[in-house]
C-alpha cells in the first residue's frame, strides 16, 4: 500500500498543499492548442484516469497554465464532473501589456478549464528585472490579476519563474504575491536565498520540474542509479527537497498515472528525509570532489560574470554547472537537453552556449574568478561535450 500524501501549510495562503502536486504539461494532446481537434479518446482517458489517480492519492493540487497547449482544454472536460471542494486547481497566464489584455487571457483559460474560478493564479515567467517592471506596473498585469481577485475568480496571486535568484528574491520581497513556482533542488541549489525570501514573506513555494530541469532524473545516468541507491534519483531528489520546511510541495509531471507511484513510495521515508537524503547527498558531493577537486566544488561558481556582461553573451556559469554534471555524475544526456537550448530559449534559458569562445576575448570578464586560467578549457570541454544541433524550448509560451 502506497504512503498518504502529507500536506503542508502553503504560506499566507493557509492553504493545506499537498506536497506533491499533479503538474499539467506532459499528458496533454498537444503544445499547440488550436490542435484540439485531433485529441483521441484513448489521449483524453488518459488524462481523465491521471488526474482521478492523482485525487485518490491525495495529490489534489491540479496545475497547468495558459501556454500547455491543450492542457486547460482537456482539464476543462473533466473538472466539472468532480467535486470543487476536493480539488485546488491553478493556471498561469504570462505578463501582459495592460490589465485588460491579461484579465482577457485569464478568461480564456477559465473557459477552457470550465471553472469559474482558479484557487491559484499564477503570472508566468517573471524571469528577469525588466519583466518584473512590466507585471508591477500601473495598469499592467498584476492590476490585472488583483480585479480578477477581487471579483473571486481567483483566490490567490502568485508567479512562477525560470530566473536567476536576485529577481526572484527581489519579486519575493515586494510582498505582492501569495507563492513563488520556481526552480530548486540538488543540481540547482543557486536559488535558495530567493527560497528563504519566500519564506521570510510567508509565501508558498512549489518547486517546478524537479525531476526533468531537476536533472533528467526519469532517465538517471549509471553513476547517479549507483550513488543514490537504495532510493532512485527521482525519490533521493524528493527526499532532499522536502526536508526543508520552506518548500511546500514539488510538482510531478505525469504523462500516465503510474508514474505517481515511485514518488509516492519515497514517503516511506518522509519521517527522515533529512537524514536519508542527507546521506546520499554526501556521497554525490564526494562523487564530485574526487573528480573535479575541493577547491573548484567550493569555489567555482565564485567571481563568474552575469551572461550579458560577456563577450557573445556566452552563459558562462550555467555552462559550467552542467560542465560539473557530466564531468564528474555522466550527466551528459542533461547536459546535451539544457546546453543545446542556448540561443533558443529567450527569457526562459538566456545566453549562448561556447560554441563561438574562441572568437571572442574572456579575460577581462573572468579576472574576477580564482579559476580565470582553468575555465576556457572547460567552456570548450563543455560545448564538445554537450553540443548537438539547438532544440526548441516544449513551448514558445511557456
Amino acid at each position: 500500500m502506497l504512503t498518504p500524501v502529507p500536506t503542508r501549510r502553503f504560506g499566507r495562503t493557509e492553504l493545506a498543499m499537498p506536497v506533491f502536486s499533479c503538474g499539467g504539461m506532459r499528458y496533454q494532446h498537444s503544445w499547440n492548442d488550436e490542435e484540439v481537434g485531433g485529441i483521441t479518446e484513448d489521449g483524453q482517458r488518459n488524462l481523465e484516469a491521471t488526474i482521478e489517480r492523482a485525487l485518490d492519492l491525495g495529490l489534489y493540487h491540479i496545475e497547468t497554465a495558459r501556454g500547455y497547449g491543450t492542457s486547460e482544454i482537456q482539464l476543462g472536460r473533466i473538472l466539472p464532473r468532480l467535486p470543487r471542494d476536493r480539488m485546488l486547481v491553478q493556471t498561469k497566464v504570462g505578463p501582459r501589456d495592460t490589465a485588460q489584455e491579461f484579465i482577457e487571457t485569464t478568461e480564456k483559460s477559465l473557459k477552457n478549464l470550465q471553472l469559474d474560478y482558479v484557487d491559484l493564479l499564477g503570472i508566468h515567467g517573471i524571469n528577469n528585472d525588466e519583466l518584473l517592471e512590466q507585471v508591477l506596473r500601473k495598469g499592467g498585469t498584476l492590476d490585472g490579476a488583483r480585479q480578477l481577485q477581487r471579483e473571486g475568480r481567483c483566490r490567490f496571486v502568485g508567479f512562477s519563474t525560470h530566473g536567476y535568484m536576485e529577481p526572484i528574491r527581489k519579486a519575493n520581497l515586494t510582498g505582492e504575491f501569495d507563492y513563488v513556482n520556481l526552480h530548486w533542488y540538488f543540481v540547482n541549489p543557486f536559488t535558495w536565498p530567493a527560497v528563504e525570501a519566500a519564506h521570510e514573506m510567508d509565501m508558498g513555494v512549489f518547486i517546478i520540474s524537479p525531476n526533468d530541469k531537476g536533472g533528467m532524473l526519469y532517465q538517471p545516468s549509471a553513476k547517479m542509479v549507483e550513488l543514490c541507491a537504495p532510493l532512485t534519483p527521482m525519490a533521493f531528489n524528493d527526499l532532499y527537497c522536502l526536508a526543508r520546511p520552506e518548500v511546500h510541495t514539488l510538482s510531478v509531471g505525469a504523462a500516465r498515472p503510474s508514474d505517481f507511484d515511485v514518488h509516492v513510495e519515497a514517503l516511506r521515508d518522509y519521517d527522515r528525509a533529512g537524514e536519508v537524503a542527507g546521506s546520499i547527498a554526501g556521497r554525490i558531493r564526494t562523487a564530485l570532489a574526487d573528480a573535479l577537486g575541493e577547491e573548484w566544488c567550493e569555489h567555482w561558481h565564485e567571481g563568474l560574470p552575469f551572461w550579458k556582461d560577456v563577450p557573445g553573451e556566452i552563459n558562462v556559469f550555467e555552462i559550467l554547472r552542467l560542465w560539473n554534471l557530466g564531468k564528474a555524475l555522466d550527466m551528459i544526456n542533461y547536459g546535451k537537453m539544457r546546453y543545446n537550448l542556448f540561443g533558443e530559449g529567450e527569457h526562459w534559458f538566456p545566453g549562448n552556449s561556447a560554441e563561438h569562445l574562441d572568437q571572442v576575448d574572456q579575460s577581462s570578464v573572468l579576472a574576477g574568478s580564482p579559476f580565470a586560467e582553468e575555465i576556457p578549457d572547460r567552456l570548450r570541454e563543455a560545448d564538445a561535450m554537450f553540443r548537438e544541433a539547438p532544440i526548441k524550448r516544449l513551448s514558445e509560451s511557456e
